[in-house]
């Protein structure tokens, strides 16, 4: 196995909905953390919109890191829950692809959750923002 490629994708258990739910959410947690004692040193509200872009810009380099090839696939949260990212053929993200999914991981968080949601309902276990990069998430 290559440091790039995981086991062929097809054989790879994909990661339930629980699974997925509970390391965003341990996640969203630790990310929230940070933002909020950077926010308080930097003497901002945590209710004003400085605070909020500066959650949003630590989410989208988090999660395009961890998601990417250099956190091979992996967030925090992930790693905890032995599951990880990776495109379809098996291989890992570039950054323009973490990125991405995360795009679509917002999108689908804003329209009430559905493209989340849809993940437990999906024959293959994606989101709308695994549809749109490309990706499962598999068991690591």
């Amino acid at each position: 196995m290559s440091a790039t490629t995981m086991p062929a994708i097809s054989t790879t258990e994909k990661a339930g909905w629980w699974t997925r739910v509970l390391a965003i959410l341990i996640d969203t947690i630790g990310i929230g953390i940070i933002a909020g004692a950077v926010s308080s040193i930097l003497g901002s509200n945590p209710t004003s919109t400085q605070s909020q872009g500066l959650s949003t810009l630590f989410q989208a380099v988090y999660f395009t890191y961890f998601w990417s090839a250099a956190g091979k696939g992996q967030t925090l949260g992930s790693r905890a829950l032995n599951i990880r990212v990776v495109k379809t053929d098996g291989s890992y993200l570039d950054y323009f692809g973490a990125f991405l999914r995360y795009i679509g991981f917002i999108v689908s968080c804003l329209v009430f959750f559905i493209g989340v949601i849809w993940a437990a309902f999906d024959a293959q276990k994606q989101g709308w923002h695994d549809k749109i990069a490309s990706t499962y998430v598999v068991k690591a």
